[in-house]
């Protein structure tokens, strides 16, 4: 799996965190609501080790570099992280929108 791939099964599983969290949020406080933007931010990080452990990937493993010159070895979870967080960024911009409106 590259990691376009990764990003976007990452990113269909954060979507179906998000549903579920909205509906969640219904169903509670308002404090306890602005709890659920931390279970998201765990949801996404326990997604990012399940999807590489899925998928055989060690997250600590430095990253294939495409220069082999470049002295910054990245790992696997840096990479990750780097190219998903603009996913995470929106989805719990668009969780907090929601529960926030309830």
């Amino acid at each position: 799996m590259n990691i376009d791939e990764f990003r976007a099964e990452l990113e269909t599983r954060l979507l179906i965190e998000k549903q579920y969290l909205t509906q969640e949020a219904s169903a509670v406080d308002k404090q306890e609501r602005l709890e659920l933007l931390g279970k998201f931010n765990e949801k996404y990080k326990e997604l990012i080790k399940r999807l590489a452990n899925e998928n055989g990937i060690d997250l600590n493993a430095s990253y294939p570099s495409e220069n082999s010159s470049d002295s910054e070895n990245l790992s696997y979870e840096q990479i990750i992280l780097g190219k998903t967080m603009s996913v995470y960024d929106r989805l719990s911009d668009e969780l907090y929108e929601e529960i926030t409106n309830i």
